[in-house]
């Protein structure tokens, strides 16, 4: 039975639906003018890890926690403020002291202009010496959070385990501890050369995620992320596919299962970015040995691309985390993914019902 692909921990014995282990930064968005000419933003929060568990309270109605830290001044309360407004619980968060200049910890930042049309979009990160890219193993309580409190679905990726050694090693330390006791471990791989850049490059990247892929129940990632951050080069596959062809994907995850048994599922989103306006935009799912196909969405219309594999990625945990089985969990994060990128800034701004008519095929007719 392909339902039961992944053996949750039951609501009833967990304090927590979803538990998400990353940055939170402060984005600093231009509308659709550049960020080299502004003279205003537009402040979200946002992270990849984050954005998971902010749509798994805000979209999904489950109870979510952030695994974090923050300095102790006015933009680390500014982020506390962003995240409780999302109505995900604060009580994971490290507060750092403030040296008062920032060269000891500080908020993470991060430019992102939209793109429009030929323009594709852009981000300037500006996030070194940042309060969570310092967390080091041994600071949080795992054993609290996995085994007294007890998380069904544990998300983390590879943006954090990017940030620095620290990092990583935090990651393999909470994947270990949710495994212990049960948890599901998701992971986004989410390649950025930018960020590898310093630990190594695609070699750091495949060794530290290899590590931590002997602990992942669920794995995200394009064939990109496959072959940088785990090292798969397929024989035969066509580099000249197009990037809304599964092809590419089936063949990367019939090895990857291989090496790594523990993957239940695997995931991807399939983007045909033709502008930066206009996207196809479909996913796939590997799970219980079969694929299962989202519908293709053709030329979708985009106001704002980021967050949208994190769109993704909540949706397809929702469906898993309510029993509704693979192709089930393919469509709500398709649909989800594809209304994520029609709001401005990172995080969903949807909630379930909306979704569940998009994938009913309901059109953009004004609701009255």
């Amino acid at each position: 039975m392909t339902d039961n692909v992944l053996k949750i921990r039951p609501a009833a014995e967990c304090r927590w639906d979803c538990a998400s282990l990353g940055e939170v930064m402060l984005r600093f968005d231009p509308g659709f003018g550049r960020v080299r000419n502004a003279r205003s933003f537009q402040v979200w929060e946002g992270g990849g890890e984050y954005n998971v568990a902010r749509a798994m309270r805000k979209c999904w109605g489950k109870r979510a926690t952030v695994i974090t830290a923050l300095p102790v001044n006015d933009l680390g309360w500014l982020v506390e403020d962003f995240i409780m407004q999302g109505g995900v619980d604060t009580s994971h968060i490290i507060w750092r002291d403030f040296d008062g200049l920032g060269r000891n910890t500080r908020v993470g930042l991060n430019f992102t202009e939209k793109g429009f049309g030929i323009r594709a979009a852009l981000g300037c990160s500006d996030r070194g010496h940042s309060a969570a890219s310092q967390l080091k193993p041994g600071e949080i309580n795992w054993e609290k959070l996995f085994g007294e409190e007890g998380v069904r679905w544990f998300h983390t990726g590879g943006i954090f385990a990017a940030l620095a050694s620290n990092t990583s090693e935090t990651v393999i330390e909470a994947v270990e501890a949710a495994r212990k006791h049960g948890t599901i471990v998701s992971y986004d791989l989410n390649y950025r050369p930018s960020l590898w850049k310093s630990q190594g490059g695609k070699e750091g990247a495949q060794r530290i995620n290899r590590n931590i892929a002997q602990y992942v129940d669920v794995m995200i990632g394009n064939e990109e992320d496959f072959t940088a951050c785990l090292g798969f080069e397929v024989e035969g596959m066509d580099e000249h596919i197009s990037a809304i062809d599964p092809a590419n994907f089936k063949k990367m995850i019939q090895t990857a299962v291989k090496q790594f048994p523990n993957f239940k599922v695997a995931a991807t989103t399939l983007r045909n970015a033709k502008t930066a306006t206009f996207n196809d935009w479909s996913a796939i799912v590997y799970a219980g040995g079969q694929f299962y196909q989202s519908m293709m969405r053709e030329n979708l219309e985009i106001f704002d691309r980021v967050g949208g594999g994190d769109g993704f990625a909540s949706g397809l945990a929702y469906g898993f985390l309510e029993g509704k089985g693979p192709q089930a969990a393919v469509e709500y994060g398709a649909a989800h993914g594809a209304l994520a990128m029609t709001t401005p800034g990172d995080t969903s701004m949807v909630n379930v019902k909306e979704v569940e008519a998009v994938m009913k095929g309901k059109g953009a007719r004004v609701i009255r």
